[in-house]
């Protein structure tokens, strides 16, 4: 029986069918999908260098200034935020879609990603993620920030069923983010609960993914 500190069971990739989602060409304001992906394209892509230059800029820009060229923590930090809207890419990794919206919800792919913003320590993070006793990772990268992760996990909530699913993906939601908050002591982004909740996609060479991904689509 679970506890109330314990998250929901996680259920096995169904065989023989590939988790897929939707993904999206920058800017942010474009909604619709550029065509369905897999864990497997998402990973190769973020470890690869096609978006390390635009990681590094972003990086450079969220930078301290310098002293003598004055604070500009708000204007610095909104600049980063409308280069990273205007130029990466991003995914849906709860599922597709017709267009980015809750509503328009084509099927579930029974993927959660969690997000975790302004972390002190990401490696310490990442180490506990990957090691914990309820969750196997299906992809863990850093975010184009650098200050950050996403870590993408299984729901137990059947793929495809779409009758009330918003309200289960909510529900999982808060369960998984209430045992983070009990078992690591941070708090996770509360936009994770919108099923249509875009992921920006960085360079991390670091990035993880789960070794059954790799033998299942090899």
């Amino acid at each position: 029986m679970e506890t109330k500190n314990e998250p929901p069971s996680n259920l096995p990739m169904e065989d023989g069918k590939e988790t897929v989602f939707s993904f999206f060409k920058a800017p942010v304001t474009n909604t619709k999908p550029h065509k369905t992906v897999g864990l497997l394209q998402i990973y190769n892509a973020i470890k690869g260098n096609y978006y390390k230059e635009r990681t590094e800029k972003l990086r450079k820009i969220l930078s301290p200034l310098p002293f003598g060229e004055g604070p500009g923590e708000r204007p610095v930090g909104e600049a980063a935020r409308k280069f990273k809207a205007s130029t990466f890419d991003y995914c849906t990794f709860s599922g597709t879609f017709t267009t980015r919206s809750d509503k328009a919800l084509l099927k579930h792919s029974g993927l959660l990603c969690m997000d975790f913003d302004h972390i002190s320590n990401v490696d310490s993070l990442r180490n506990q993620l990957l090691q914990d006793e309820y969750f196997d990772t299906q992809l863990l990268f850093v975010s184009p920030s650098g200050n950050g992760l996403k870590w993408i996990i299984r729901m137990n909530t059947p793929s495809g069923d779409l009758g009330g699913l918003s309200f289960s993906h909510s529900n999982y939601f808060t369960a998984v983010s209430n045992y983070i908050r009990h078992t690591y002591g941070i708090d996770v982004d509360k936009s994770g609960r919108d099923i249509s909740r875009a992921c920006f996609l960085p360079h991390d060479p670091t990035a993880y993914i789960n070794p059954t991904l790799i033998i299942h689509n090899s």
